[in-house]
């Protein structure tokens, strides 16, 4: 299954796209954003595909085969933007996007442990597969990491109301056998709950949330630094852009979005402006087709 992208419509035109520019797409994925940027950078325009994940990368080469020397595909993370348009030798800069959202196949098919749903995976989490060695993998972040990290873990990046019960639950269960699986750090999650809610259901929703929910999303943030990315991305785009150039950014949770704001409106003023005052969400009609598109912030800033 390839990924939707979300507020597509919203993007091409925030990009004012033409034929002849030149475009990033910084968390390339499946390609969708990139196709249909693509379809109206050509003929004559370029477009510099990043994505650390190499089996993203694999799959975004089948779904954009046709428009194969306009783009150029770079297997990094987009936190080293700069030095990667160095490499490629890639400019003048027309447009730039970010999207933070996570990728469905990513999820739901590199068996890497990113969903509370499949028991039997292994706690890896990490984007850039299985042999990158430059981040902890989640199971070695639970191994290694102290109570009140962990607390802090899930607390700030999950805002999980039980975070210190869980990462004292945690704690103990580690001493007894290495917490490696999904299932076993859903369990953990599982039983905190229930104790606190003194119940002896199987899963115990919590506002119409799996009670892991927000445990994995607090461990997959970690993991990957993905807020630490986000700020040292920002001030990179803006100084490679050219003039009347525009970065256009999607978050999906309130801590990214924060950091994105603030550091527009940071920067607003002679040399860029903001052209999104309230970010834009997604219609009524692409929630209903596309139910992740619901928490789906779009800012748009350009350079003057």
């Amino acid at each position: 299954m390839r990924h939707v992208p979300v507020l597509l419509d919203e993007v091409i035109s925030a990009l004012a796209l033409a034929p002849g520019k030149h475009i990033i797409d910084c968390t390339l994925g499946d390609g969708g954003h990139s196709e249909a940027i693509l379809e109206r950078i050509t003929p004559g325009g370029l477009l510099l595909g990043i994505d650390a994940d190499p089996e993203a990368l694999l799959r975004a080469k089948h779904f954009l085969h046709t428009y194969a020397d306009a783009v150029i595909y770079a297997r990094e993370n987009f936190e080293h933007l700069e030095s990667i348009v160095a490499a490629h030798s890639f400019g003048p800069v027309d447009g730039i996007l970010m999207d933070f959202g996570w990728s469905t196949p990513q999820f739901e098919e590199r068996k890497r442990g990113f969903s509370f749903q499949n028991p039997d995976e292994i706690l890896d989490m990490r984007y850039g597969g299985i042999n990158d060695s430059s981040r902890r993998t989640a199971a070695e972040l639970i191994a290694e990491s102290s109570v009140e990290e962990l607390e802090d873990i899930f607390r700030v990046y999950g805002e999980e109301r039980l975070s210190s019960e869980i990462a004292y639950a945690l704690s103990v269960a580690r001493k007894e056998t290495a917490l490696t699986t999904v299932g076993q750090l859903v369990e953990v999650v599982l039983k905190t709950y229930r104790t606190k809610l003194k119940t002896d259901k199987e899963i115990p929703w919590v506002g119409g949330l799996h009670p892991a929910t927000k445990v994995f999303q607090a461990l997959r943030i970690a993991v990957n630094d993905e807020l630490g990315t986000i700020e040292r991305v920002l001030p990179q785009a803006l100084r490679l852009l050219a003039p009347g150039g525009v970065l256009a950014v999607i978050t999906f949770h309130s801590l990214e979005d924060r950091i994105v704001k603030h550091y527009f409106k940071k920067h607003a003023g002679t040399a860029f402006i903001i052209l999104t005052k309230k970010p834009i969400v997604a219609s009524e009609r692409e929630y209903r087709d596309n139910p992740r598109a619901r928490s789906a912030k779009l800012r748009i800033l350009k350079k003057v």
